[in-house]
């Protein structure tokens, strides 16, 4: 078990979304809570409400497509807390756009926040989980990283290289016997706004997920030491459906609309 109380729990993209609400929910059960964001004012309001409420609570603005900026912020949060206990790599963005239509910029900056980012904030921060023999360190990827959608080139590329990066890491630090855990998430797509306008065919099936239930379910992960949650549990069909000849696989991700989710995306700006 990952205890949360008195644990210091680096977050990114803490100031909405997925990141907001679970930063809520550790801070609740006595975690210090670092928070970093590329958007500075809603951090700063949102570390307002915290400290109000008696929570503990420092606050970075930090621009995850930077590599310079994050080396420097991890640097400034090492010098003030000493270590990072709990790593959620939650910050991520998302075009929403077909192949030809995404600029040089957009697909650069994709992989910067969704994947490159994830290399630096853990080669940041897992030298003194390594020391201590002690950390977890969680990669917030997609079911966008388990299954390829139209409109999301970019986007499962990226996060399909999230999943990756987690499995290898794990992988990595059990052959070095350190008790440093891993966990990875990879939700069906969360009415947060970011992905504003996307349709589930079935939606018993998949749902559209509650942004709240998403976050309980990623404390609990992080407590439990789980190292893969898949939401909705259907997500888990994915793997043996892998061993599918391609034709049966491509149809049954039409038949589920998986392939037409983002057909009426709109999105939301800056996210």
């Amino acid at each position: 078990m990952s205890e949360l109380g008195g644990r210091n729990v680096l977050i990114t993209g803490a100031a909405s979304g997925i990141g907001r609400l679970v930063a809520e929910r550790v801070a609740a059960a006595g975690a210090t809570l670092v928070l970093w964001d590329v958007n500075d004012a809603a951090l700063a309001a949102f570390a307002g409400e915290l400290g109000r409420a008696g929570r503990k609570v420092a606050t970075y603005t930090c621009n995850l497509a930077d590599r310079a900026a994050i080396r420097q912020t991890a640097t400034r949060v090492l010098a003030e807390h000493g270590h990072v206990d709990i790593l959620v790599n939650n910050a991520g963005i998302v075009s929403g756009k077909p192949l030809l239509e995404i600029s040089d910029e957009e697909i650069e900056r994709t992989f910067d926040v969704n994947t490159l980012a994830l290399f630096w904030t853990t080669r940041a921060f897992l030298p003194k989980m390594r020391e201590r023999n002690s950390g977890h360190i969680v990669t917030i990827a997609s079911a966008a990283g388990l299954v390829g959608t139209a409109r999301l080139t970019d986007y499962c590329a990226s996060k399909f290289a999230a999943v990756g990066f987690d499995e290898a890491l794990r992988l990595e630090l059990a052959r070095l016997g350190l008790a440093v855990r891993t966990t990875v998430v990879c939700p069906f797509y969360i009415s947060t706004g970011m992905f504003a306008g996307v349709k589930t065919r079935f939606p018993l099936v998949l749902p559209i997920l509650r942004p709240e239930y998403v976050a309980d379910r990623i404390v609990d992960a992080i407590r439990r030491d789980r190292p893969r949650l898949l939401l909705p549990r259907f997500n888990y069909a994915i793997y043996p459906s892998r061993l599918l000849p391609v034709g049966v696989f491509d149809a049954l991700m039409r038949f589920f609309g998986v392939s037409k989710s983002m057909d009426e995306f709109t999105g939301r700006a800056g996210h």
